[in-house]
């Protein structure tokens, strides 16, 4: 296949020119235009790096999309693939919750429904995109590390995050937003919110730390990659960088992702921070980090959509530095590396033809073709 009269996204310029794909690969890149007849002409449209998705927890919406449905696995898994692959999406990484804040959550009852789907999809190459499993532990919960232990043998996963969600810190070191994100999220009446806040301030203590040692030291053993989340200061990235994390997803503050930066580990924010224009949580606004330099990897999160509109807005915004190709970056080669994969995240020869034909259309990106492996999949 030949694609032509393409802006091509390079890793450090866009170029106006063609590519060539063969088995997969991209084997090719020209500038210019080219007359051969059976050369796919994108008009004048970006041709970029297929996306590289780490932390998407967007297939739960799927598998429960209303309170009470569980809905069939397989079924629920091709339509989240569907949405990924529609996004850009080429490889993604599905976050699966081990352990939650609540008891009996859907997430815990969907654990094993999701990580089945996800197994048996890959088996039977029923899949678009390139789905891995990331397993987000939360380690204030009694049961994640019994948990994880045994999903661990089941369904290895290829990337692992450490999760504290308890009151009074990281995320919520704000009280008053934890208190408005959780009475509005489970409908708790002030004496409902102060007793879970009590039992999660406890669990916190009881089993966090020791978790978090546990888990981390299984997967270092194993060679799988570790990202923290919600780190909010110094200390905490120190703790994380003795864990032997390289990705930081989610730092609240400014201090904490300078220090992650600094030290190396890749620091990822929210695509929907950027399109909103900031956290819903009230923490640091991501093109607060951009602006600084400080800002490595983007994630759809849980709106897969908003990955490429996200990267098209911070190239317009004028409070940073980042042109069109160090943002592509951020949604397909530095994630893709912080994960250990070197064969995909940038148009170069040699590597996978996971590909992107887009226009800019008004203030978000209009996507005409994805490709994977040099196969047309949307």
């Amino acid at each position: 296949m030949i694609l032509t009269n393409a802006n091509i996204v390079l890793n450090n310029e866009v170029v106006l020119g063609s590519l060539k794909i063969e088995d997969g690969k991209i084997q090719a890149i020209d500038t210019g235009k080219m007359a051969l007849a059976s050369a796919v002409d994108c008009e004048g449209g970006y041709l970029m790096p297929g996306l590289v998705e780490l932390h998407t927890d967007n297939m739960e919406k799927h598998f429960t999309p209303r309170p009470g449905v569980a809905w069939p696995g397989m079924q629920a898994f091709k339509v989240h693939d569907a949405q990924m692959i529609s996004a850009g999406i080429t490889t993604v990484f599905d976050a699966i919750s081990v352990g939650d804040v609540v008891e009996g959550s859907e997430r815990l009852a969907n654990l094993s429904r999701m990580a089945d789907a996800l197994k048996e999809s890959r088996a039977r190459e029923l899949t678009r995109a390139d789905h891995l499993l990331h397993l987000r532990c939360e380690v204030s919960h009694q049961d994640t590390l019994n948990n994880f232990q045994h999903l661990m043998e089941a369904h290895p996963p290829q990337l692992v995050s450490i999760m504290d969600h308890s009151p009074g810190q990281r995320q919520f070191a704000n009280l008053d937003k934890y208190r408005e994100y959780y009475k509005g999220k489970y409908k708790l009446s002030d004496t409902e919110l102060e007793a879970f806040i009590a039992r999660q301030s406890e669990a916190s203590r009881l089993y966090s730390a020791k978790y978090r040692r546990a888990i981390s030291d299984l997967c270092l053993a194993r060679g799988i990659p570790l990202a923290s989340h919600d780190d909010a200061t110094s200390e905490h990235v120190e703790e994380s960088l003795e864990h032997g994390m390289v990705i930081a997803e989610f730092p609240t503050t400014v201090e904490a992702a300078r220090e992650a930066h600094r030290k190396g580990m890749a620091v990822m924010m929210g695509a929907p921070n950027v399109v909103r224009g900031g956290s819903h949580s009230g923490n640091v606004a991501a093109h607060s980090l951009a602006a600084e330099g400080l800002l490595d990897v983007l994630s759809s999160d849980y709106y897969p959509a908003s990955l490429l509109d996200a990267a098209f807005k911070l190239v317009a915004d004028e409070r940073n530095n980042y042109d069109l190709p160090a943002v592509m970056r951020l949604v397909s080669q530095n994630p893709a590396q912080a994960a250990g994969l070197d064969d995909r995240g940038e148009i170069a020869i040699g590597k996978r033809a996971d590909l992107v034909w887009c226009d800019r259309l008004d203030d978000h990106a209009h996507i005409h073709h994805v490709l994977k492996n040099g196969k047309r999949v949307f």
